[in-house]
């Protein structure tokens, strides 16, 4: 079932009365039903999870013990322990365990020697490489946090990003110098970050790997280390959230070490492990998971500066991984590749990621003979964490009755239209019944004993205390708000539905339509526009569209608009598709409509305004006739 229709099953609703509760909203199995005659028994499912949750939880609970024990330490340690074994693999360098701890070294010193001190912001914008993770394991060795930038931005959302974290220098990558100087007259700091180069010269930027190769690899000495412990900052990763501009969530020291080791306790890595690494190192699946996760066994990661399909079992063969970490366009992506002799002769035992959705599940999982499929769900920034242990095709997890006290999420009635949690007549919000779609939160406590259950917050005050539900079933308790749609079976099985809100996901990134819907408004021409995703027959995700209304009298220059958009927003971030309207639709509170809009999507034949494509040969927007968007369908055009 698509999003569309699993949006359409529920029922969702507008604002409800104050006096009475909603209905309940309910969907059905039929998107992520299994073939229960070949299925495995419950008991075999059971013990795999509990084989599961062990693993994890036992990789996990020294960190709190040991409060002083951070990341950077780990990484000295592993080197004194595994030495010259293969660390980190790629086509730009390859780092042994010790070279990479004496490489984080050289970036530790070069910090120290250009004032970088306990809690001052180094800004990183580098493409995949070994020397990605070096550098931010360096920086936060002597007390430093790294703002991975997400290396698709340029101009104002990429200035906004450097701005909010206050960074004293920025790291760029030399292929991306002209995004990032597209941005920095626009960062709205005094004084402006120092800026250096990496990989190569730009810009008239220093640089900064030379300046590391000059320094030592040698251990700082004690003395000239800060103390650190688990609740310092280590990163900051930004995420689209549900409304606005990029958010820069905190990732201390023991959410870093708890990601990393968790998944090696859930992956079960072992020592003679590759994984493979194609995902974004800004995000934290490509960044921390693939990366990070895999160097605790003693093992090795080989790093690809981008997922190519065309390319991907046969690089598997050749580097001879047997991990491979995905999202779930990837599985897609690959499904309709045409068939290759690598695709099955490769030594992969288990595939690790989110977002897999159940129609592509299957698929994957026989075409490319995948043992296990290890589904998981997690928000960087919070506090709800979810592993499909067991392989239920389709489901992002469960939490077992025997660990709901440690690991307290719930989900909640929602309304979408309004954008709130449905509360009943005593205030307090309502639990959603089996099989009823809702948005799942996560406890925030601050216990010691469960540190999981904490909620860091962004580095934009107002932006935390939106994801905070308060007083949400007693007085006084917060929640965070992840800001997704799920719902659960009777097994405690929990489904992805959607995203809250606005954001809807495309290529893998969170597409805030206000910051697509600004971007638009500012072009001649233009009276009024509203953003949204529509589905697209064989892609995953949501399309971006947008509908204008042009001012009265003017025409509207539509080669003008998509060049305005590909200076302004990022590639994912544009609209596939506009529509073209005479006025917009707004609610009794003045906000704009979109349920109907998004019910209508893009097809030629159900909408009657003019419609037009992004067309990805011509780099223009064309008109959008009933024969192109079968060809989209088809895949005979690809987006």
């Amino acid at each position: 079932m698509s999003r569309a229709g699993l949006r359409a099953a529920t029922g969702l609703h507008s604002s409800p009365k104050q006096d009475a509760p909603t209905q309940p909203l309910t969907v059905s199995d039929n998107g992520a039903r299994e073939d229960r005659m070949n299925a495995p028994s419950r008991l075999t499912r059971e013990w795999r999870f509990i084989r599961g949750a062990i693993r994890a939880l036992k990789a996990t609970t020294h960190i709190g013990r040991n409060r002083t024990r951070v990341f950077p330490h780990v990484i000295a340690e592993l080197a004194a322990t595994h030495g010259d074994r293969p660390a980190l693999i790629s086509d730009k360098e390859n780092f042994s365990y010790a070279e990479l701890d004496a490489r984080a070294n050289r970036y530790a010193r070069w910090a120290q020697d250009n004032g970088v001190g306990k809690g001052d912001v180094v800004a990183l914008m580098m493409a995949n490489r070994p020397d990605y993770l070096a550098f931010w394991i360096g920086v936060t060795r002597v007390g430093g946090a790294v703002a991975l930038l997400n290396t698709n931005l340029g101009g104002a959302p990429l200035a906004h990003c450097v701005a909010i974290v206050r960074p004293k220098h920025v790291v760029v990558g030399a292929s991306l110098a002209q995004a990032y100087a597209s941005a920095h007259p626009l960062v709205a700091l005094d004084p402006k970050p120092a800026v250096w180069a990496h990989g190569g010269d730009a810009e008239g930027w220093p640089r900064v790997d030379a300046a590391a190769e000059a320094l030592s690899g040698d251990p700082l000495p004690p003395q000239e280390l800060p103390e650190l412990s688990i609740d310092d900052r280590a990163l900051f990763i930004y995420t689209s959230g549900t409304t606005g501009m990029p958010k820069a969530a905190n990732i201390n020291h023991y959410r870093l070490m708890a990601i990393s080791h968790g998944f090696m306790g859930a992956m079960g890595i072992r020592p003679d492990d590759r994984m493979y690494d194609c995902l974004p190192m800004y995000h934290t699946v490509g960044g921390v998971i693939a990366a990070g996760s895999p160097l605790l066994a003693g093992a090795s990661v080989v790093i690809r500066e981008k997922f190519q399909a065309s390319r991907f079992w046969r690089d598997v063969v050749e580097t001879e991984c047997t991990l491979i970490e995905y999202i779930g366009e990837l599985c897609r992506y690959l499904v309709h590749t045409p068939s290759c002799p690598d695709e099955t002769r490769h030594k992969v035992r288990l595939a690790c990621g989110n977002g897999l959705r159940p129609d592509v599940w299957p698929q994957f999982a026989e075409r490319f003979k995948i043992p296990t499929i290890l589904e998981w769900y997690a928000a960087t920034e919070g506090n709800v964490a979810l592993f499909n242990f067991d392989g239920m095709p389709g489901a992002v997890g469960r939490i077992a009755p025997y660990l709901r006290w440690k690991f307290p999420t719930k989900i909640i009635r929602f309304d979408v239209e309004a954008g709130e949690a449905v509360r009943g007549p005593d205030g307090r919000c309502i639990e959603c019944d089996v099989g009823e779609v809702g948005e799942i939160v996560g406890k925030i406590l601050n216990d010691p004993s469960k540190p999981s259950m904490r909620f860091e917050g962004y580095a934009d005050a107002e932006a935390t205390s939106k994801k905070v539900l308060t007083d949400a079933f007693e007085p006084g308790d917060r929640w965070f708000r992840t800001g997704d749609l799920m719902r659960q079976d009777a097994q405690g099985y929990f489904y992805f539905v959607d995203r809250v809100g606005d954001t809807f996901r495309w290529r893998g990134e969170n597409v805030a339509t206000s910051e697509v819907s600004e971007t638009i408004s500012v072009f001649p021409g233009v009276e009024e526009v509203t953003v949204y995703g529509v589905d697209l027959p064989g892609y995953d995700g949501r399309a971006g569209m947008a509908l204008i209304v042009p001012a009265a009298g003017d025409s509207l220059d539509l080669e003008g608009l998509h060049a305005h958009l590909a200076q302004n927003l990022p590639a994912y971030a544009r609209p596939v598709f506009l529509r073209i309207g005479t006025g917009l639709e707004i609610t009794g509170t003045f906000k704009q409509r979109k349920v109907e809009l998004v019910k209508d999507g893009a097809n030629p034949a159900t909408v009657a305004d003019p419609l037009y494509l992004a067309h990805p040969v011509e780099r223009r927007y064309v008109p959008l006739d009933a024969e192109l968007y079968d060809a989209l369908a088809s895949k005979r055009v690809r987006l």
